[in-house]
């Protein structure tokens, strides 16, 4: 009986090894469930140490964070692909003017074509020009001349409407394959985001009551150790500033969300995942950033830790794939992951990327 269950444990923690060292696969392995026993054939579900389960976490959080990435790319095509929609929606209405326009243009050319049939071939200031009347004769040469610049630029903005419609419509083609291709990424995102939190999901759901309550005190002692490092290396020793009025406004908006679900792709009211509660606080603060973690890494003023102050977004992991507010304190707000809440943690519990300011 012994050899049976140690048996086991070695197969469970090398299952939960090569879980952990996978990270590249979208969806991992189930974890084993253990070999029966006497006292009970169907088996009891799997029973992990201290050490087992803490690799289940690390995997989980590996999981979950993948997920996080494959997120901020999902919201990012999204993102364009909206923008994509929207330059095309300006486009068709500018192929629809341009097509009326030259409509119009065509019509006031026949016009003159049918008036200078009728005249024998020559418009009213030519038959004029050849009157024996002097002062018919200067009126007629002038109106030949205004004539011919009237048809002149009759003929260059015909040619020149007909060109932007060409031009028009090659930049409508563009952003209709640009779209295609944000959907694409789109598609390809949410694959994998599902398939992460999906295989998270089953890690954690084959755990019993008292091991996710074990797993909950892992991932607070794991996130309590990182940030009191990150305090004892006096990071945030000279840390004083003040929120600017934008940044309060951006605080209390995200410190209000606390307790809500953590949902991918959800911008609120009644759930957020981590860049839709910093970009919809900011957008309450009246200054619109970015909608993901990686695009508000990439384009918002960054600054030094030393100089930080509430209402500043922390990034966090070398892909910038999560965001909190800083709050003051050493704390953040942020929305964590699926399964978790809206909820303050140490500004220093996670690998820290940098910081960035919206209003700078």
């Amino acid at each position: 009986m012994n050899r049976r269950h140690c048996a086991t444990a070695a197969i469970t923690l090398v299952c939960a090894l090569a879980l952990l060292t996978s990270t590249g696969q979208a969806a991992a392995a189930p974890v084993p469930d253990p070999a029966p026993t006497a006292s009970s054939p169907a088996g009891p579900p799997p029973r992990y140490t201290n050490a087992e389960l803490e690799t289940v976490r690390e995997q989980i959080e590996t999981l979950y964070r993948k997920a996080g990435a494959a997120t901020d790319a999902y919201n990012l095509a999204e993102e364009q692909a909206k923008k994509q929609s929207g330059e095309i929606v300006k486009l068709a209405r500018a192929i629809a003017d341009g097509q009326a326009r030259i409509a119009a243009l065509k019509d006031r050319a026949g016009a003159q074509a049918r008036e200078q049939y009728r005249n024998g071939g020559l418009p009213p200031g030519a038959q004029l020009a050849l009157s024996n009347d002097p002062k018919l004769f200067l009126d007629g040469i002038n109106q030949v001349r205004q004539s011919q610049q009237a048809s002149k630029s009759l003929l260059a903005e015909l040619k020149q409407t007909q060109q932007d419609l060409e031009t028009y419509t090659q930049d409508a083609s563009a952003h209709w394959e640009k779209l295609e291709t944000d959907r694409v990424k789109q598609a390809k995102a949410k694959k994998k985001i599902n398939a992460r939190i999906k295989a998270a999901e089953k890690l954690e759901s084959r755990l019993e009551k008292e091991e996710r309550e074990r797993l909950r005190r892992l991932e607070a002692a794991a996130a309590a150790e990182a940030q009191t490092a990150w305090l004892s290396s006096g990071a945030i020793r000279d840390v004083s500033g003040e929120a600017s009025a934008a940044g309060a406004v951006a605080v209390a908006f995200a410190t209000a969300q606390i307790g809500k679900p953590y949902v991918w792709g959800a911008e609120g009211p009644g759930s957020y995942d981590c860049s839709g509660l910093t970009s919809q606080a900011w957008l309450a603060a009246k200054r619109p950033i970015p909608r993901t973690s990686q695009e508000q890494w990439r384009l918002l003023p960054r600054i030094d830790i030393q100089d930080m102050r509430p209402g500043d977004l922390i990034i966090y992991h070398a892909d910038a794939s999560h965001v909190g507010m800083y709050v003051g304190d050493g704390t953040i707000v942020h929305a964590p992951r699926p399964g978790r809440d809206v909820t303050l943690a140490g500004a220093g519990s996670m690998k820290i990327l940098g910081v960035v300011r919206p209003d700078k």
